[in-house]
């Protein structure tokens, strides 16, 4: 006896799974095949396991985890993408590899660097042959899974883009239809590349006829009699139904879906140190803080007697500034001028041959110096090793009216080096240069993970020994 179970729900539960393969595959892959590749060249060179062999595998899935790249395309600019950050994963690990042995006082090196060099050969050669070969096989597997189409209500820069997510095939199993909009033609915003279906008045009637498995709603959430009367139609459908409210209109940081008193929530700006990614980061904040102690405190000491040797005044030069959230925090560093400005209320930007930056204190600012007492802020926990530069309260208050999202760098601790130094902009009190440096600090929160702070660390040391142009 055939089901009376419509069509798109029967196949539901097999298109879920399949769409969330792909995901899993693109998160999970490239970790799995560089252990994978690890544990290969143990067997094959005849070595023991052994408890080296074990933390510097955690070490690599750390470092990859997790993959960004797509196993269902394979191009020119996905193989340059995949052969950089794996030049960059292996950079990365031999500095983690280095400071774990300082830490740990090893007698015997983490990393044998013949053994590496070999393995990450190795890796990366199984990556691009891994990535190439699912490429291929993509357009095969797709035909045996089961598929459902798709349609998107309005047309605004939301529904642009998943329609433009679905064409890359990023949801392989749902195919798009075409858009329903009430404006028609170039008024619509749509062009030759994208179909048109209709009106909204037409959307129940195309979706009984086509038995389109599920529709994407990228209108405003109100109570428009117009949105539910449509709602209403639908429900004498079996399709999905999904709501995609147009956040472009805010900078959304780390937007998440929850839920209070049985209500669902969706948050537009929140913190992406959460949970066991703070852990993460205050445990790598530890680490390199007590890594950099037993040249920082030498070091320390001799700047401190060149300051009081060369001017009057104090050593240390306190300032406060906003922390995380906002919350006020007071942030250490050698003086480096013959005032001290608080800058509660006004603030004068340093600039190049200001006259009040003295001569040891020019040195101190061209080298990065003047900030090492700042990593007593990083044990404390007022400040991180990475993350946005935290400026003085009145240069907050000047910008924070002047630039759209500007107090959300807030929503991570500050830190000693960030996104925004290692790309060039550092300095500079003018509207521009801030504005620039606040979308690489709200980029960083977006996009923040583990392998991103190391990175800025390893381009951080770079910038250090050759000369940051951008400091005085």
């Amino acid at each position: 006896m055939e089901s009376a179970m419509p069509r798109s729900a029967e196949q539901g539960p097999n298109i879920a799974v399949a769409n969330a393969i792909p995901m899993l595959l693109r998160s999970f892959g490239d970790p799995l095949i560089a252990d994978a590749s690890y544990l290969g060249m143990v067997t094959l060179t005849g070595r023991q396991l052994g408890e080296n062999d074990i933390i510097a595998m955690l070490i690599v899935m750390l470092l990859v985890l997790p993959g960004t790249v797509t196993f269902r395309r394979f191009s020119w600019a996905i193989f340059q993408k995949l052969v950089f950050r794996w030049a960059v994963l292996v950079g990365l690990l031999v500095v983690v590899g280095t400071l774990v042995d300082r830490v740990l006082y090893r007698t015997t090196p983490l990393l044998e660097p013949g053994f590496i060099a070999e393995w990450s050969l190795v890796a990366l050669a199984a990556l691009l042959l891994t990535h190439a070969i699912t490429a291929w096989l993509a357009p095969f597997l797709d035909q045996m899974t089961p598929k459902r189409s798709a349609v998107i209500v309005g047309v605004n820069p939301v529904a642009l883009r998943v329609g433009a997510s679905l064409a890359r095939g990023e949801r392989p199993n749902e195919q798009l239809l075409g858009y329903f909009e009430d404006r028609s033609g170039q008024r619509s915003g749509l062009d030759e590349r994208h179909v048109h279906l209709g009106g909204l008045a037409a959307l129940g009637d195309f979706v009984k006829l086509h038995r389109v498995g599920i529709i994407y709603i990228c209108l405003p959430m109100s109570r428009s009699p117009r949105l539910l009367a449509l709602l209403r139609e639908l429900q004498d459908t079996t399709a999905s139904v999904c709501f995609l409210p147009d956040l472009l209109v805010s900078d959304v940081i780390h937007g998440r879906v929850g839920a209070v008193a049985g209500f669902p929530t969706l948050s537009v700006s929140n913190t992406p140190i959460d949970g066991l990614a703070a852990v993460t980061k205050r445990a790598l904040d530890l680490l390199v803080s007590f890594c950099a102690l037993p040249v920082a405190l030498p070091l320390a000491l001799v700047i401190a007697v060149a300051i009081r040797t060369t001017s009057p005044g104090p050593v240390i030069f306190k300032q406060r500034r906003f922390g995380l959230d906002g919350t006020e925090i007071v942030v250490w560093k050698f003086r480096t001028m013959r005032t001290l400005e608080d800058g509660d209320r006004t603030y004068r930007q340093v600039t190049r041959d200001d006259d009040r930056v003295t001569p040891i204190g020019r040195f101190l600012r061209a080298s990065s110096l003047d900030e090492l007492p700042q990593l007593l802020n990083v044990i404390e926990g007022t400040m991180s090793i990475v993350g946005p530069r935290p400026h003085a309260l009145a240069v907050n208050e000047q910008f924070r009216k002047l630039i759209p999202g500007y107090m959300l760098r807030h929503k991570i601790k500050p830190g000693i080096t960030g996104w925004a130094q290692v790309n060039g902009h550092r300095g500079g009190d003018d509207l521009d240069a801030m504005r620039m440096r606040t979308e690489f600090d709200l980029q960083y929160l977006k996009t923040w993970s583990i392998g991103l702070d190391l990175l800025i660390i390893w381009k951080t040391v770079i910038l250090l020994a050759r000369g940051d142009n951008h400091a005085y």
